[in-house]
């Protein structure tokens, strides 16, 4: 049940609470917080509040960011569901010891510039994409001779640690004990490899894009579907592997838009890692879509978090219900909330689900679809 406004309900803290100075109750809820004063549990994400059913507002409702987590954000297109990943960035942004990066594969969460955001061309080391991937990163099968020949070819470069360039890669496969027909076609894969613009071999390690805590948005729009899923492998795994290093003093928080896109190519065993393994090291993963049947199951299971706005597709609401625990009652798409900027909540820490009104974003938000109403007015004008 929603609760009075002034508290704030934390999705996710689990029933031990805050163990910051011992004041938060089994539900999250603070009892000295008031959030009219701006005060609030300390590393929470305020995302809205809850949705009475006569439609009016009540109590705040955050997201925890204390520990780390997995999330999934679903809806339909228009429905909100790039903007509550735009809400959940912003708060991040402003927690200590966390930090977002946003997967921007539609180029809409270029405002977070005004919360200290950086929007950036992504670059990665081609080292970063482990030599068995690559035939298929390139849409070569392992077992041809072109396949079997990159695969080598980068393994030696990397032996021993190094950061191979894709022109000394070239290189490589040019001098290579190999067919002329195979060296060429290896190499005309390399090429366009290196025609999407995404591997340097001397670009900072993935670490540093989280190193200052401000939010970080890799600009995917218009980046071949390969050469974005090469990108967001590298920094998937390489955020995993910075905080096993303890090269990352801060807890990254991956927000992935149109997951669907990433699970289905080279991104989809780093995605897995930190989905399945992710906790341990600090790493938080939350993957928005508005195809929830295309992620995989695991996806949801492991999911600890649950946000979804309308929902209609037969196959996108299966999905969803597959993430019904025996602790709710009744059918969880029948409770789907009908308005833009609404969604179902299911918070498995708490094991409770609720609807809530996402608050308004602070900085722009410019997934909003082109209007021809405008362009009109705008030409009168």
């Amino acid at each position: 049940m929603p609760r009075p406004p002034g508290r704030v309900y934390v999705l996710g803290r689990d029933e031990t609470g805050s163990d910051s100075d011992g004041e938060t109750s089994r539900d999250g809820v603070s009892d000295r917080d008031d959030v009219s004063n701006a005060h609030r549990p300390p590393h929470t994400a305020r995302i809205g509040s809850f949705l009475a059913r006569d439609g009016s507002a009540g109590a705040t409702v955050g997201v925890d960011l204390d520990r780390p987590h997995a999330g999934v954000v679903f809806g339909k297109r228009g429905t909100g569901k790039s903007y509550t990943l735009g809400v959940l960035a912003e708060e991040i942004a402003d927690a200590d010891g966390v930090v977002p990066v946003v997967v921007d594969p539609m180029g809409v969460f270029g405002g977070l510039e005004a919360a200290g955001g950086r929007v950036v061309d992504p670059a990665v080391r081609p080292a970063s994409i482990p030599p068995s991937t690559w035939p298929d990163l390139l849409g070569l099968d392992p077992a041809s001779g072109p396949g079997s020949l990159v695969w080598r070819i980068v393994a030696d470069a990397v032996d021993g640690g190094s950061s191979p360039s894709l022109a000394t890669l070239r290189e490589a496969v040019a001098g290579a004990d190999a067919p002329a027909e195979t060296r060429r076609a290896a190499a005309n894969h390399l090429r366009l490899a290196a025609s999407w613009g995404v591997f340097d071999a001397d670009t900072p390690p993935v670490a540093s894009l989280a190193a200052d805590g401000d939010p970080v948005v890799l600009d995917l729009a218009g980046v071949p579907d390969a050469a974005a899923s090469a990108v967001v492998r590298a920094v998937a795994r390489g955020l995993y592997d910075a905080r096993i290093a303890e090269d990352l003093t801060r807890l990254p928080w991956l927000l992935v838009d149109e997951a669907h896109a990433f699970f289905d190519g080279v991104a989809e065993p780093a995605l897995r890692t930190i989905l399945t393994r992710g906790r341990a090291p600090g790493v938080s993963l939350v993957c928005a879509t508005q195809r929830p049947a295309a992620l995989p199951s695991v996806a949801v299971s492991q999911s600890d978090l649950l946000v979804s706005h309308r929902l209609t597709a037969a196959r996108d609401v299966d999905r969803l219900a597959e993430a019904e625990a025996t602790y709710l009652a009744g059918d969880l798409a029948s409770r789907l909330p009908e308005g833009v900027g609404e969604a179902l909540v299911v918070d498995d820490a708490t094991e409770t689900a609720h609807t809530v009104r996402i608050r308004e974003r602070r900085t722009p938000h410019e997934g909003e679809s082109p209007r021809a109403r405008r362009l009109s007015d705008a030409e009168r004008q």
